[in-house]
């Protein structure tokens, strides 16, 4: 899969700003914090690291001139799965960060409650990604930050 070949599809081409990207590292930084919070739910601090861990998606495929359809099915699993073209994350951290996402469908759309050890998995791969996103930016999209 290329990023060119699910433009029309599932990804739209954008012309990259800095605006966009300080945003958007502002909310995935406030939603670590929020995550980081013991006296939120379990499902809650679930809650703000996958958004998080999708915030930081979203800027990786910012960055290299796309975003998402959102008015169509599967943009979280394409956000995700884009990973390693954005930002050359290895495919081995994003099917555990697609793994999250399942988790994240489960609990919100069939109730599954969200184990404890699950919580704090999310949390140390948005804390994760989010670093290794800033990296990529600082050495490849520093007009950016």
């Amino acid at each position: 899969m290329t990023l060119q070949n699910l433009l029309g599809k599932t990804l739209d081409a954008v012309v990259p700003n800095r605006e966009t990207v300080r945003r958007l590292l502002v909310a995935a930084e406030r939603n670590l914090t929020d995550a980081a919070l013991p006296a939120l739910s379990t499902e809650n601090r679930f809650d703000a690291a996958y958004k998080a861990i999708m915030q930081c998606a979203m800027i990786a495929l910012h960055a290299n001139g796309y975003r998402t359809l959102t008015s169509r099915p599967g943009h979280h699993q394409t956000v995700i799965q884009s990973l390693p073209q954005t930002i050359g994350l290895a495919t081995d951290e994003m099917i555990v960060l697609d793994a999250l996402r399942k988790q994240r469908n489960l609990a919100d759309y069939d109730g599954d409650p969200v184990p404890d050890s699950t919580a704090l998995d999310c949390i140390n791969c948005a804390r994760s990604l989010f670093a290794e996103l800033k990296n990529w930016l600082a050495g490849n999209r520093p007009d950016l930050l």
